[in-house]
Order: structure tokens, then C-alpha cells, then sequence
């Protein structure tokens, strides 16, 4: 059976424009709420195969997305290959040892020896697909090897990236061998999130707007093309989106054999389309906060409609959804992306 997500992810004519939103399986939901009490914190959630599989079908089911994204973490990435994850409770993210040195990187695994400590994902990704109904897309994700990187380095979430840039422009060359043992690792996850049944693979690159445009292929855009060629010599039937946010100087420079585009909220619509619109599907891009705005929604809504006319687009937000939407507005989205765009 066709799903109209993936058609329209390698431009193909579909009756209306898909409809889905990044973070849509999270606190929105009173019935996330639910589960993730019921797992006793965010990591045990991850891990535990049966409600994370909940928990991804629940927007299916409740907002009416045509899209399940695999319920996870980036980071679940390199806390396989050796790092010391704990999320704590008002600061997020920590690793308890950052890599600051090549002795620190040394000793951490990678690729094939990473990617099978991940058994949990895969159980998800099996139990969602065999769930999840046939017309609709099951996305699997990583994070790029920049963002994964800047947490590793750092320990934790940061404002600054000052620890990360002063390898950058002191010690590229570790910054680097970070970077390549990153990507050989997620080459591996990614292959087996697809052999165990999704889709479509996203690559989100959350902190590109860390990187000054002239450094950013360098040390992120170039290892995220080597994902998605590694992906497309092997599955070329995988639809590939990159969404790389805060990064509308680099619009000219995009290259690489992948499939759509994620616009974050702070390009134009019409710059993405005029800069990219005719080599690569563009998803997005609506600001999240308009959905605390049935009306700010659905204006936004029929902008984008105008601009992108139905062809070669995927309504998304321009990033994830916020904890404290209302789930109807949510509905409210999803409903208008599906009326002004059906044939």
C-alpha cells in the first residue's frame, strides 16, 4: 500500500499535502503524561520497546499526523558507544564523562559494536510498524553528528558551544576524529532502524546556527551528506530529510543526495523555494507558537499553501511543538494543513 507521506517525500502528486510535527509525540499529550509516570523518567521510557511504541502512535491516533516518528532520544547515540547519560530534572541532558581528549574519545565504541546496544530501538521500531497502519509512514531519526557532538564534548545542553568551538579552532583534528567516529556509528543505527521497518530516516542537525556559515560544511553539512550517501547506496526506496535549523546563510551552498528539506521557522517560506524548492521537497516551516493561536494557525496555515500551491512540500512546524499547547489546536493544524491543500 502507498503512503502519501513518502510519496510526497520524493515529489510525487498526492490528493492533499501530508501533515505532521517534530516533538508531536511529547508533553502536549496528557497521554504521554501517562506513560512516561507510568516509566518512571524520560531514559526508562526510551528503553522500555512496549511504551515507546505507545507513545509514538499516540499523535496517529489522537491529532491525525500521516507520519509516526520513532518515540527516542538523539542522544541515546552516544550513550551506547560509552558515555554516562543522565537526564536531570530542570537542566536536561548530562554526561558525566565529556570527551575532552583523544584518550577520552579512545575509549568509546563505534559502528557495528555501538549500534547493536540499541536492540530497544529496533523492538520499537518492530512493534510500531506492525501497529501502525499500513497507509501511514513510520519516521526513524538521528541527530547529526554535530549536535550529538556538541553534548559530548560539553556534557551537557549550552548556550555558548565554547568548549566545542575552542576544539574547533585549537585541535580541529579531534574535533574531526569525534565527528568520524560519530558518523561511522550512525551509519550502522540508521541501517538497522531501516531493516527493522521505518520509512523515512530524518537527520536533525539542531545547533547548525552554532557554526559560522564559512565552517559549516567543514565540521557538520559534510558528515551529514556522508549519512544519507552511505543510506542511499544501500536504500535508495528511504526518503532522506535533513533538517538542519538556523542556518538560512547556507541556503546557497546545500548540496547532497537526499530528499527533502526541513525549512525551520526563521527562513521564508518563498526563499526556501526560490533557493531550493526545485531540487529538494521543502517540509515546514510554521513558527510553533502560533499553534496557541487557532486564528495566528490557520493564517500562517494558508500562507504557506499559497506559496508552496500543493507541490513538492510536507506541512510541518519550523521546530518541535511546545509542552504547553493545547492538543486541540494541535488538531486545529493538522485539520487546516489537510483542508486548504486537498485536490
Amino acid at each position: 500500500m502507498s503512503k502519501i507521506f513518502v510519496d510526497a517525500c520524493f515529489g510525487k502528486e498526492t490528493s492533499y499535502t501530508p501533515v505532521w510535527m517534530m516533538r508531536q509525540a511529547g508533553r502536549y499529550l496528557p497521554e504521554y503524561m501517562k506513560v512516561r509516570e507510568e516509566a518512571g523518567n524520560f531514559l526508562n521510557l526510551c528503553h522500555n520497546p512496549k511504551k515507546a511504541c505507545e507513545v509514538t502512535l499516540q499523535p496517529v491516533d489522537i491529532v491525525g499526523v500521516d507520519a509516526a516518528i520513532l518515540f527516542s532520544d538523539i542522544l541515546v547515540i552516544p550513550n551506547e558507544m560509552g558515555m554516562h547519560l543522565e537526564f536531570i530534572k530542570g537542566e536536561g541532558p548530562n554526561f558525566k564523562n565529556p570527551i575532552l581528549n583523544q584518550t577520552d574519545l579512545d575509549n568509546l565504541i563505534e559502528g557495528e559494536k555501538a549500534a547493536n546496544k540499541l536492540t530497544y530501538v529496533y523492538e520499537a521500531i518492530k512493534l510500531t510498524r506492525a501497529k501502525l497502519s499500513q497507509d501511514k509512514a513510520l519516521i526513524g531519526f538521528t541527530g547529526s553528528p554535530w549536535t550529538l557532538a556538541t553534548y559530548m564534548i560539553e556534557g551537557k545542553g549550552t548556550k555558548t558551544y565554547n568548549i566545542c568551538k575552542k576544539m574547533m579552532y585549537s585541535n580541529p583534528s579531534l574535533l574531526h576524529n569525534i565527528l568520524k567516529k560519530v558518523t561511522n556509528t550512525i551509519k550502522i543505527y540508521m541501517e538497522k532502524q531501516i531493516q527493522a521497518g521505518i520509512d523515512v530516516v530524518q537527520i536533525f542537525d539542531s545547533w547548525a546556527a552554532a557554526i559560522e556559515p564559512g565552517m559549516y560544511d567543514e565540521f557538520s553539512w559534510s558528515y551529514m551528506v556522508e549519512i544519507a550517501d552511505f543510506i542511499k547506496e544501500k536504500y535508495p526506496h528511504i526518503p532522506i530529510i535533513m533538517f538542519p535549523k538556523g542556518i538560512p546563510a547556507f541556503l546557497d551552498k546545500v548540496y547532497g543526495n537526499f530528499d527533502v528539506f526541513g525549512v525551520d521557522w526563521s527562513i521564508p517560506m518563498s526563499l526556501a523555494k526560490e533557493k531550493l524548492g526545485t531540487k529538494y521537497v521543502l517540509q515546514g516551516n510554521m513558527e510553533p507558537c502560533r499553534l496557541y493561536s487557532k486564528e495566528a494557525t490557520s493564517k500562517c496555515v494558508e500562507k504557506i499553501q499559497e506559496t508552496m500551491q500543493g507541490k513538492r512540500h510536507i506541512f510541518n512546524l519550523g521546530h518541535g511543538i511546545l509542552p504547553d499547547v493545547p492538543v486541540q489546536n494541535a488538531i486545529h493544524f493538522i485539520n487546516e494543513c489537510k483542508r486548504v491543500s486537498r485536490k
